[in-house]
């Protein structure tokens, strides 16, 4: 059934256009927030303007630009899960012009050997959801194009780092000790909720993905360990690097 997701010889019914006009071109890069207080934070502490908003059913999502240095970029705080990432960042394309993305957010380790005291810097991800069959044709994984070029900025700022692989799965709840030891032996050393989804559709579109987690939670053979959560969720250090990030685009 996947392989029959991918189909790019006929057009999208759905068109952007019949929601927002013609695309926009105000900025090139973005931040994506997934942190409720991060975001609150960008609004309290810069001088920002709505440039976009998203319209659902369920509520609204502003865009907002601010100045970082001399150049102008956009944020936004995004939902949680891939299905709903991965459209709203086309959809902030869409009404603002931005083609360089930096996404961060937290994740559950799997190798807490390995992720300890460092920010994980994503090869591929293991396709655990199914908005990037939509977007890519059938896979385990996805490469995740831009990782190299990222973790050259991080040790250009000192910013301690590992990379490897991870798992994009669509439900928490289900990350079974079965499951994990899978992903585990194929060397994946994080699991979170987006990045496949997000990292397919910006390929479709040519749009450029530059991400990064923090881990909180642990998943290990000997249980699961949630005390560190908050502040991976939550902490404004990811902030500032994704700032100098986007210098550096």
């Amino acid at each position: 059934m996947l392989n029959d997701f991918y189909d790019i010889d006929t057009e999208p019914v759905v068109q952007l256009a019949a929601f927002y006009g013609s695309p926009k071109e105000i900025v090139e890069k973005c931040i994506i927030v997934f942190s409720k207080e991060i975001h609150e934070y960008l609004l309290n502490n810069y001088e920002c303007r709505e440039i976009g908003l998203i319209t659902a059913c369920n509520g609204n999502t502003p865009i907002y630009a601010m100045n970082i240095g001399d150049e102008e970029v956009a944020f936004y705080l995004t939902g949680i899960g891939s299905a709903v990432a991965s459209g709203t960042c086309y959809e902030v394309h869409w009404q603002t012009g931005a083609k360089k993305f930096v996404m961060f957010g937290s994740c559950g380790s799997l190798d807490n050997e390995k992720t300890d005291g460092k920010f994980i810097i994503p090869t591929q991800s293991y396709r655990g959801e199914g908005c990037s069959f939509y977007y890519a044709p059938a896979s385990d994984y996805i490469d995740i194009t831009n990782s190299d070029k990222l973790a050259e900025i991080f040790s250009e700022l000192n910013v301690p780092h590992v990379q490897g692989r991870i798992w994009t799965t669509d439900s928490m709840i289900r990350e079974t000790k079965g499951l994990v030891a899978k992903r585990r032996e194929e060397g994946c050393i994080a699991v979170e909720m987006e990045i496949a989804g997000v990292q397919a559709l910006c390929s479709f579109y040519g749009l450029e993905l530059y991400c990064f987690l923090e881990a909180g939670d642990v998943l290990s053979d000997s249980g699961y360990v949630i005390e560190g959560l908050n502040e991976a969720n939550h902490s404004i250090g990811k902030l500032f690097v994704a700032m100098e990030v986007l210098k550096r685009l």
